[in-house]
């Protein structure tokens, strides 16, 4: 039925229009009736709940070793930086070696220490320095423990070459957790893909 028809009727018969206002009146009970009563269940689901998400744990865990790792490497690259400095700003080194070998040594250990600090302050540099790094260990340790046997060399200045070491863990150590991180953020289609070979 037209509206306009509907409410010319309702104008015009009582028993229709006192209908309509009691089927108005029930509708409007019926939407505000009161909500039925539901139990309060926040104390049962708070207590459920873990004191603190595991992957945040694990997340502070892994910034905590992440700082330590680079501080260790920032102290290794003053050391490493303060026994090089004196031999290149005054061309004395040890053993009395000649003025060039004095300034060509500590602008060496100058270099290795640049690159202990630049890992420090960007740790995505670590695999990049880890070649140049591990070259120069790989040649060093073995020439100087030759040396030490063969007494060339005072065991004190063999010594310093362990920062070199240190070093060197401690870039390791940061390139493969990086290397790991980024791992585990790839999708799991191209760490499959990664392992299948071409």
């Amino acid at each position: 039925m037209p509206a306009a028809d509907l409410d010319h009727h309702l104008g015009g018969c009582p028993g229709c229009r006192s209908w309509s206002a009691e089927a108005a009146r029930v509708t409007r009970r019926a939407r505000l009736a009161a909500a039925p009563a539901v139990p309060d269940l926040t104390a049962t689901i708070l207590t459920a709940l873990p004191r603190e998400l595991p992957g945040l744990a694990a997340a502070a865990r892994s910034r905590v070793v992440d700082s330590a790792l680079r501080l260790a490497l920032l102290a290794v690259a003053v050391a490493q930086a303060g026994f090089a400095w004196p031999e290149l700003a005054s061309g004395r080194a040890a053993m009395s070696a000649p003025v060039h070998m004095a300034h060509e040594t500590g602008a060496w250990s100058l270099g290795v220490a640049a690159a202990f600090l630049a890992v420090a302050a960007a740790p995505t540099l670590a695999p990049g320095a880890l070649p140049f790094l591990g070259t120069f260990t790989a040649l060093l340790v073995p020439v100087t423990l030759a040396d030490l046997g063969a007494g060339h060399v005072p065991a004190a200045r063999a010594a310093v070459h362990l920062l070199l070491l240190v070093g060197l863990v401690l870039v390791a150590t940061v390139a493969w957790r990086g290397r790991r991180r980024r791992v585990a953020a790839m999708p799991l289609s191209k760490r499959a893909s990664r392992r299948v070979p071409a």
